[in-house]
């Protein structure tokens, strides 16, 4: 190993992309740095690359070493795999760590298993902490956003260094403590939902453009480019004007072209829409978007499809270019909403006491779903929110009225002309049913209750009360055979 260093600020056990990228940034911002890994012969290689820092990391073979070499009370961040590996990390370091000392997860995990580490840990001396990192490897080396859960005294002990490693939006850091147990994590979870749902609504507008404008990539890539420096400014229409105007050097066509059609995911979008629904929330833009990805694998089947499927398309003209910026502005206040709602109803249920508008403005900076509509975000609830919803605070709910007609525009001619638009049609559907005072879900209650006398509330009396279903006499449940 290379040379030590006097007893190090933190330790970092993980050398891939993140972890490194991590590690680089401590050391680069004055702290000393402890790193180990899985694979020993990582340690050398990684030093050997870094020799602007070799005051300043240092690296330990062994996992006593490692620990020995950490300040107490130790602060140690893994960046490894996340489930069964940090189950067995978390057994084979207890034993070398002493009262006091933090144990970090700074991967995506699940926040059901970050509260029961939580759990598993508290009375022993040791505390736990689930960190959402977001960024990517550019982030965690230059300045990611973090969402931070766990005890106090481990945010007392790691404060100094997130803030300092932080990415920063007019100077404040872009992190902070959120709540206790799995709280970080399950913030970060709910960022990766909105990402999805970000990411597949921007998707569908080139689809449009592509299918029905007849459109090139470059062209596309263009108008991207010139929403990322207005209302629209964000890290994710910035990257994908970039992406569209990129050229693959083996073939000199538009890269985006030669990419096949097939979406991958890690789960974090899933884990989203499962806890939204055990809450009892709408995601209904982020399952559309986990749906997208999961109906893009069938690629085979919709090659087969596509000659056979009669698509019943009727001719209808594109929407103007300000049409589709508003449909995307719209879409994503409804996206964001949603999410908000998840955190605000999780933070009820867990007892977290989330601050909506300290997410708001860790998100500004560092993250994939940075934007300037945050900032609206953020001061939306910093202000009084109308029955805790997003989309009733008086700026948000402007910005909705002069953009949904243009959702409406753009999801109407993609059902006409038969182009998919799941996400966008999943906003705007969810963006009427919340308008509109007087719903259809009496309608569901008659058929419960006609069906399996559960029973509905009326609108004249209070109570639980059963219909008398005496319009239609003939008709009979029917009687299943037994199996």
């Amino acid at each position: 190993m290379a040379h030590e260093i006097a007893l190090a600020d933190i330790g970092v056990y993980g050398l891939g992309t993140m972890g490194s990228a991590l590690a680089l940034n401590f050391a680069g911002k004055g702290f000393s740095v402890a790193v180990t890994n899985r694979e020993a012969g990582w340690i050398d290689d990684f030093l050997n690359e870094a020799p602007e820092f070799v005051d300043k990391m240092s690296g330990y073979a062994e996992l006593a070493d490692f620990v020995q070499a950490i300040k107490a009370p130790r602060t140690i961040l893994f960046m490894i795999p996340s489930g069964k590996p940090m189950d067995a990390m978390i057994e084979t370091i207890k034993p070398l760590l002493s009262e006091g000392d933090t144990i970090i997860d700074g991967g995506n995990a699940d926040f059901n298993e970050t509260r029961r580490r939580s759990a598993e840990l508290d009375g022993t001396g040791l505390h736990f902490v689930g960190m959402g990192v977001s960024g990517g490897e550019d982030g965690a080396r230059h300045g990611p956003s973090m969402m931070v859960g766990g005890t106090a005294h481990s945010w007392t002990q790691l404060k100094p260094m997130a803030e300092a490693i932080a990415a920063k939006f007019e100077g404040e850091p872009c992190v902070d403590h959120l709540g206790p147990d799995g709280a970080g994590h399950f913030v970060k979870t709910v960022h990766n939902g909105i990402e999805y749902a970000d990411m597949q609504m921007i998707s569908e507008i080139y689809g449009l453009l592509r299918d029905q404008g007849g459109q090139e990539p470059a062209e596309i890539g263009q108008m991207f480019e010139r929403w990322a420096t207005g209302p629209l400014s964000s890290y994710l229409i910035e990257i994908s004007g970039a992406a569209l105007q990129s050229v693959d050097s083996k073939t000199g066509q538009p890269m985006v072209d030669v990419i096949l059609d097939k979406a991958g995911q890690k789960g974090t979008g899933r884990w989203t829409l499962v806890e939204a629904l055990k809450l009892g929330q709408s995601a209904s833009t982020i399952e559309a978007a986990v749906g997208a990805r999961g109906w893009s694998s069938e690629k085979d089947m919709r090659v087969a499809a596509d000659p056979l499927l009669e698509k019943g398309a009727i001719p209808a003209e594109l929407p103007t270019e300000k049409d589709m910026e508003n449909a995307m502005m719209a879409a994503r206040i409804l996206g964001h909403a949603q999410g908000f709602r998840i955190l605000s109803s999780a933070s009820e249920e867990f007892d977290w006491a989330l601050d909506m508008a300290r997410i708001a403005e860790i998100w500004r900076a560092g993250c994939i779903i940075r934007s300037s509509l945050l900032d609206e975000i953020a001061a939306a609830f910093r202000a009084e929110l109308p029955f805790d919803h997003l989309i009733l605070a008086p700026a948000i709910s402007e910005l909705l009225a002069v953009s949904i007609s243009g959702l409406r525009r753009v999801v109407a001619v993609a059902a006409l002309t038969g182009q998919p638009v799941p996400a966008l049609s999943a906003a705007l559907a969810w963006h009427d049913t919340m308008a509109r005072g007087r719903g259809t879900a009496n309608m569901i209650q008659a058929q419960r209750d006609f069906f399996g006398a559960h029973g509905f509330e009326r609108m004249d009396v209070e109570g639980k009360h059963y219909g008398d279903w005496n319009a239609v006499q003939t008709i009979v449940c029917p009687v299943w055979p037994e199996a």
